[in-house]
């Protein structure tokens, strides 16, 4: 039984919290040891205060007026900094358990959650504990953030959860649409938590479990699906959960204006799931980047795992989504049934050396056994071993040597509990592993996570503006990147040329500016400052820069993907909505033809 929680009342505790804050601002660096050592010294009944009650009490005592510098000291008491230094805060949700159309025999098979997921993942168990409710999720992370000192007015949304393509669009468009509401209504001081019509969330209580050993197909989805039927009936869906798209156009042009904003929205699909409507339909959701799982380049290893799809449907997805705009995220796996580490190998540089794939974003997830996976039949047979930790930190040392600098490798290694992991490593550190084996060889990272300034200090009369340019299946794309003498990364621009005509009318003979970002590390330390100074026009100035290259070569239009929190910013810089994007008319020079 859990136990109960009581509000904490800063006013009740302000003699020693202003005791505490008084001391902490007269530090002359943040340090998290002397910190604790403060706090020891003036602890409350019962025990000591925690950074977020500590947090609450700088809130409080500003909003009295007896505290100045609240910014600064919030700086110095926030909890795990990195997650925001990249400028946004993220916030990430799962869908409902529900059938996948996919039978690969490495996926987690737990029915308690959405397919390819375990309850012992962090983010499963905050869905969970949420009852899968897509409000309560994004309400509930956002004031976590809030407490423990991080900003929420920037935050990109990433839904997880098997194939989102495979959920009903009802499904899709009303989960989306209570992610909105929850941004809105935490922004404008709501709580709209009690109002919450949550779908029933008895999926702990499912008696029958996926035996990989048993090497039953479809197992998942038998179970799953039959225990929604009962639940919600054929249709999979419960009565609160039926929105329609014009709720959800109001929610985002709510969310225009609103205190804390979707800059992005991040959905994963499959592959064979990309077709010309199901990319019409990310569009309308307000989806900026998609998740795509790609697992291997090598189509007889794509057989064996049972994937369900060839390389030439992952290369047909990519072009389309990349003819929409959208930022490409995909997921990789070494080490599945019938690879080595020296296909892996050249499997992972065909990635890049293939026009029609190189992603914006990578996940790399080294295939471990978990008990629910049909694989666990193959191992038990010999036919399939887990890298030794040595082999898979070179092979990852590897890849991120080879990643180019137009990558962000996001993540190496799935978060799953070592209890879980029946073969496999159990290394949660492995791009540590992988990044201090390269320096051991005096090798850097040239990917994008391994270059952010994040806390350093930046001097931005030192900035140069570099251009990379590379070939992708759509036609040229240029990387337009703000840099420091030493190549720290303090933002970057994607800007794609077509080569032909675009598939959505909205987009015919228009350059496409997928994505924009400045890293929140140009803000001065502890303070929250305009969007201007923040920015200090780099972001103003790439996309000035962008405009002319487009503007060159005989585009008359640059179109944006905007995120719905992020339309005012661009149509500050003159860009005007048009259905799904928006766009700003270019001056093509005299001379230059239109490009088609």
């Amino acid at each position: 039984m859990r136990r109960r929680r009581f509000a904490f009342d800063p006013e009740r505790h302000a003699p020693a919290l202003r005791a505490i804050l008084a001391e902490l601002a007269a530090l002359p660096a943040p340090d998290a040891r002397r910190l604790d050592a403060i706090v020891r010294r003036h602890p409350k009944p019962g025990g000591l205060f925690s950074r977020s009650e500590l947090i609450a009490g700088v809130r409080h005592l500003a909003a009295v007026g007896d505290l100045a510098d609240a910014d600064a000291l919030v700086a110095r008491l926030r909890l795990r900094p990195v997650r925001t230094q990249s400028g946004v805060t993220p916030v990430t949700v799962l869908t409902r358990p529900h059938p996948c159309p996919g039978a690969c025999i490495f996926c987690p098979s737990d029915v308690r959650m959405p397919k390819s997921y375990l309850a012992d993942e962090p983010g499963a168990q905050r869905a969970e504990d949420n009852a899968f409710d897509p409000y309560l999720q994004t309400w509930s992370r956002l004031a976590a953030y809030r407490a423990t000192g991080h900003p929420v007015d920037k935050v990109e949304l990433s839904v997880l959860g098997g194939t989102w393509s495979a959920y009903p669009e009802a499904y899709q468009v009303w989960f989306v649409l209570r992610c909105l509401e929850a941004m809105n209504e935490f922004g404008a001081g709501e709580d709209g938590r009690a109002r919450a019509a949550a779908a029933p969330a008895r999926y702990r209580e499912i008696g029958e479990r996926v035996v990989g050993r048993a090497g039953e197909p479809g197992a998942y989805n038998r179970i799953v699906g039959g225990f929604v039927a009962r639940e919600l009936g054929d249709g999979w869906l419960h009565a609160s959960e039926r929105a329609g798209w014009e709720e959800l156009l109001r929610a985002q042009r709510a969310n225009e204006a609103a205190a804390v904003r979707c800059i992005g929205l991040a959905l994963e699909t499959r592959p064979d799931a990309v077709t010309a409507e199901e990319v019409l339909r990310l569009r309308r959701l307000g989806a900026t980047r998609i998740q795509l799982g790609v697992q291997s380049t090598d189509d007889a290893v794509l057989r064996r795992n049972r994937r369900g799809h060839d390389v030439a449907s992952t290369r047909r997805a990519f072009h389309a989504l990349r003819a929409a705009g959208f930022k490409l995220h995909a997921h990789w796996m070494p080490n599945l049934l019938g690879a080595t580490p020296e296909t892996d190998l050249s499997g992972f540089a065909a990635l890049f050396a293939d026009e029609a794939l190189r992603p914006d974003e990578l996940k790399i997830y080294p295939c471990l056994l978990v008990e629910s996976a049909e694989l666990a039949r193959h191992h038990e047979r010999g036919e399939w071993r887990p890298y030794g930790d040595a082999e898979l930190v070179e092979l990852l040392a590897a890849c991120l040597e080879a990643t180019p600098e137009w990558c962000r490798v996001t993540r190496v290694v799935r978060d799953f509990s070592a209890a879980e992991i029946a073969a496999g490593t159990r290394r949660a550190n492995l791009r540590q592993d992988a990044e201090r084996a390269l320096a051991a060889r005096g090798v850097a990272p040239r990917e994008i996570r391994s270059r952010e300034i994040r806390g350093r200090a930046l001097d931005p009369a030192a900035l140069r503006l570099r251009e990379i340019a590379y070939a992708t299946s759509l036609g040229r794309e240029l990387f337009l990147e703000w840099s420091t003498p030493e190549g720290w990364l303090a933002g970057f621009l994607r800007l794609a040329l077509p080569a032909a005509p675009a598939a959505l009318p909205e987009l015919a003979g228009s350059a496409l500016l997928r994505e924009l970002h400045i890293y929140g590390a140009t803000l001065e330390l502890g303070r929250r400052p305009t969007a201007e100074a923040q920015h200090r026009g780099l972001g103003r100035a790439l996309v000035a820069r962008a405009a002319e290259r487009a503007a060159q070569v005989g585009y008359r239009d640059l179109a944006v993907i905007s995120g719905v929190g992020t339309r005012v910013y661009w149509r500050r810089l003159g860009f005007r909505d048009g259905a799904l994007y928006q766009h700003l008319a270019l001056a093509v020079p005299a001379g230059e033809a239109q490009t088609s």
